[in-house]
């Protein structure tokens, strides 16, 4: 399996509901490192995944209307933990929607499994997994 991964970052804050949060139930912030791989069986005509420069535009899309953002206040995430998982498959989803309408080329057809991996510190992260149909 081939895979090609991009990698962006975002700045955002956000609280959550629930004794589980312990002191996350108040306001905070993070930095979130986000990458993003793609996966193949097989590359393309000119040898790739997909286009590492329309792979990492489409990410940085995806990630500028959250980028410096309260997520308590966004209404696309109303009633939401906006937990570091959550966000993940958020991201596979709008990269899977993006990937659907033609905004990583042709190449991207091929691509079988996308996994995004959000880092919050050098001791946390997590990660969303899946195939593409």
């Amino acid at each position: 399996m081939y895979s090609l991964t991009v990698r962006d970052h975002m700045m955002i804050a956000h609280s959550f509901k629930g004794a589980v949060f312990g002191l996350a139930q108040k306001l905070h912030g993070a930095t979130f490192v986000v990458d993003l791989s793609f996966e193949t069986e097989q590359l393309d005509d000119d040898n790739l995944v997909v286009d590492i420069g329309l792979a990492s535009e489409a990410l940085k899309a995806i990630l500028q209307p959250l980028n410096y953002q309260n997520l308590d206040e966004l209404p696309m995430f109303e009633g939401q933990n906006t937990t570091t998982e959550f966000l993940a498959k958020f991201i596979f989803d709008e990269m899977a929607s993006q990937m659907t309408a033609g905004k990583l080329g042709k190449q991207a057809t091929a691509v079988k499994r996308l996994t995004v991996q959000l880092k919050e510190s050098h001791v946390a992260w997590a990660s969303y997994s899946g195939s593409l149909a």
